[in-house]
């Protein structure tokens, strides 16, 4: 198994409202099966799928799915990023959890809930510099 992540699937409760917020941060859906709405990022895809069929795929009742104790992290180039991120995240209808401040190991973070609860980290890393095309490597592009 190589080491990489093709596709994140957010299993959602309302799939146009999910959308929109992710457009209104800026994202463009691509065109994806029947069922599906898709973004492509860098790398990989994020795939918005009803909860409903996520839990038919995987053979679980909705309530076994749980809410597992994991983000996704959107990184930026720069420590005045990150507050303006989390800002259209909150115009655009989520719920920030932690505004904007330094971490111990240096950076500068905040998190936010997206309208279904999926929870994001905007992060600057100045250990860890983005590439050119906003690529993220543990140890950055240098």
């Amino acid at each position: 198994m190589e080491q990489r992540v093709s596709l994140i699937t957010l299993g959602v409760r309302d799939m146009e409202r999910s959308a929109s917020f992710y457009e209104a941060l800026g994202w463009t859906r691509v065109e994806a099966q029947e069922g599906v709405i898709a973004f492509d990022l860098i790398g990989q895809s994020l795939g918005l799928y009803p909860l409903e069929k996520l839990a038919e795929d995987i053979g679980l009742p909705v309530s076994d799915l749980g809410r597992g104790a994991s983000t996704l992290s959107y990184n930026v180039r720069e420590r005045a990023e990150v507050t303006p991120v989390l800002n259209k995240a909150e115009a655009a209808g989520g719920r920030i959890l932690r505004p904007a401040s330094d971490v111990f190991w240096g950076g500068y973070i905040g998190y936010f809930f997206d309208p279904e609860g999926t929870i994001w980290e905007v992060a600057h890393n100045p250990h860890a510099p983005l590439g050119a095309d906003g690529a993220f490597r543990w140890n950055g592009f240098d």
